[in-house]
């Protein structure tokens, strides 16, 4: 895989990456009590330009989709019009109740099992044995999401890229769950970009019901309308249990358990020329309006960190 080669060529600086990035002049300011791990990969000159915390180990809320998707394209001939529709739902407006029905048919953590051998991700794990159902619980890092998007771009087949860019390309502002998913990139980065968000731990009923809005200068091209959502497979327990970075979640607690998650990940600039990821864990307890106002705002200075 010629991506692995390339990416492994520019990391050299990632054993230090850690508390001391942030002293380095025009870094990305983190909020404090906020947790944040990012990669910006230039695909135009073949090197990461920006990066803190790459390899740590969040909890995936809703980027794990991308890898249910690969696995689900990567491992049948045909796939059904009702499969499809799926599909388009649980990329574009980040469907629960799709991934639920992928992850289940999929072999749950197999999923992760396979996916991770294949590209080759070296911190992402299934959910803990005795959590089998809660995809969410998928441990994963800034580095090997962005290996994941240099995957679809530069190695799977063109089938699997372009229906998995495709729908991210026209991610919809309003997700499934009535959540308003334009944080982070679609709101702090120009467009046009291709996105997949992903949150977790504030609760199945959003504070402010998603109203569609011009975010940036790329608008929505999502035509679903949000429905009231069941409780999210990965909702995390009120117990504020953290687990230690680089801890496996199969060998340990879930990372940031009892924290809420917000992550904003995606391709950027024009030809989409940068692969942009942000991972983001609060204080327990952190609203919504907060956690969107600050990871946008980290968004913005990752952006500019990794493209001036």
């Amino acid at each position: 895989m010629r991506f692995l080669a390339l990416l492994a060529t520019s990391l050299p600086l990632l054993a230090a990456t850690g508390p001391a990035a942030a002293a380095v002049p025009g870094a990305p300011h983190v909020p404090a009590g906020v947790t944040a791990g990012y990669v910006v990969f230039d695909r135009q000159a073949g090197e990461v330009t920006s990066h803190r915390n790459a390899h740590r180990r969040f909890r995936s809320a809703s980027v794990v989709k991308i890898l249910i998707a690969i696995d689900f394209l990567e491992t049948r001939r045909s796939v059904s019009r009702s499969d499809l529709a799926l599909l388009r739902v649980m990329l574009r407006v980040s469907d629960d109740d799709a991934a639920t029905s992928f992850w289940t048919r999929g072999g749950r953590g197999r999923i992760i099992e396979r996916t991770a051998r294949r590209l080759r991700l070296t911190d992402t794990s299934p959910p803990p044995a005795d959590l089998p159902g809660f995809w969410g619980y998928t441990s994963i890092s800034a580095l090997d999401i962005a290996r994941t998007y240099r995957y679809l771009l530069d190695d799977a087949d063109p089938k699997v890229s372009g229906l998995i860019l495709g729908h991210l390309r026209k991610a919809g502002q309003c997700g499934s769950d009535g959540f308003d998913q334009f944080f982070g990139i679609p709101r702090g980065v120009a467009g046009p970009w291709a996105v997949k968000q992903g949150w977790s731990g504030y609760g199945s009923t959003p504070p402010v019901r998603c109203d569609r809005t011009p975010a940036s200068t790329q608008a929505s091209t999502s035509t679903s309308t949000p429905a009231s959502a069941p409780a999210s497979p990965f909702t995390p327990a009120p117990a504020p249990v953290v687990a230690a970075p680089g801890r496996s979640a199969a060998a340990g607690p879930v990372p940031d358990l009892g924290r809420p998650v917000l992550h904003t990940t995606g391709l950027v600039g024009p030809k989409e020329r940068w692969i942009m990821v942000l991972l983001t864990a609060y204080p327990a307890g952190t609203t919504w309006q907060r956690s969107t106002a600050q990871v946008t705002k980290l968004a913005k200075e990752v952006h500019l960190s990794g493209t001036s």
